[in-house]
């Protein structure tokens, strides 16, 4: 006769009846018969001689040695399950839903123009972007790369920055040519802005000069909730406005904007800001997942290395 064997199916139903705390239960989540997970826990008991639960005509309850063996098993369970994933990650072509999301402004005028070349070298991912300037649950809804303009993250999920972010007050060359002239932070209380309707952003601005912080209040005749429209706003010389590096960079270079006192740095809040990457914290990340940041990371390194050496 075959000596009962210990197989990864048997410690998962060993876990499932363990958490249902019932024969019954476990059979009914699995839509099977219950003499067939009463066998099969007979089975496990036999090829580990012990037993695992004692039976009760209310319910099962885990013996002593029974729970020793239910935390290391499932550990052994998890590895071997997450070797097998990422075993097959490695020699399948990536595929699937990729959940991602990041803020209307951010996603429209920084990530969406960078997306063909990942498309194009895996055209079997799919891209499903949730552009929000909410704060999402992303384990709730299923989101694999969160990207986020803060500080600093805090929280179980895994983070790894993207790129440092800066702001830049700037002002259309029109505007610039016919306003009154700013060539300190103060001047800036003298003219009318285009603002956020969020702190900071909309009554006070913190300048930063070596160890020099002057702080600004700031008024104007348009608040806009979207960045987008303050940036239009002010490309069509209706004011200076506060913007983020990434959205108004392009346009200094073009001279379509110019920046005002760009030897101070300038925030609403915290002066050292950055574009994270997160993601749920879990022992394997699938290679989708993988492909995505490393992309994105790539593509700012090269950027970074391409403006030291031009």
């Amino acid at each position: 006769m075959e000596e009962p064997t210990v197989t990864i199916a048997l410690l998962r139903l060993f876990d499932d009846v363990a958490k249902a705390g019932s024969l019954a239960a476990t059979a009914r989540e699995r839509g099977i018969d219950p003499s067939i997970v009463s066998r099969h826990i007979g089975v496990l008991e036999s090829a580990i001689g012990f037993r695992l639960f004692d039976r009760t005509t209310r319910r099962l309850q885990l013996t002593e040695a029974g729970q020793i063996y239910l935390d290391r098993s499932r550990v052994l369970v998890d590895e071997l399950l997450i070797a097998q994933q990422e075993a097959a990650d490695m020699v399948a072509q990536p595929k699937g839903i990729l959940r991602v999301t990041a803020s209307n402004a951010f996603g429209e005028r920084w990530l969406m123009p960078r997306l063909q070349t990942f498309c194009e070298a895996n055209p079997n991912i799919n891209l499903d972007l949730k552009l929000t300037d909410s704060t999402i649950d992303i384990a709730s809804e299923g989101i694999d790369v969160a990207i986020r303009l803060i500080a600093k993250p805090e929280g179980s999920l895994v983070t790894t920055k993207l790129m440092d972010t800066q702001y830049r007050v700037v002002a259309s060359p029109e505007y610039v040519a016919r306003a009154p002239k700013i060539t300190k932070p103060e001047h800036i209380s003298e003219h009318l802005c285009l603002l956020l309707p969020l702190p900071g952003y909309r009554s006070l601005w913190r300048f930063r000069q070596k160890e020099d912080i002057s702080e600004v209040s700031v008024h104007g005749r348009i608040v806009a909730s979207s960045p987008q429209a303050l940036h239009r706003a002010a490309l069509d010389g209706l004011g200076p406005t506060l913007l983020a590096n990434w959205m108004v960079d392009k346009d200094i270079q073009q001279k379509n904007l110019i920046e005002i006192l760009p030897e101070w740095g300038v925030s609403a809040g915290e002066f050292d800001t950055a574009a994270w990457l997160l993601y749920p914290s879990k022992k394997y990340v699938p290679r989708k997942t993988r492909l995505f940041i490393d992309y994105l990371k790539d593509l700012v390194s090269t950027t970074e290395n391409e403006d030291h050496t031009s």
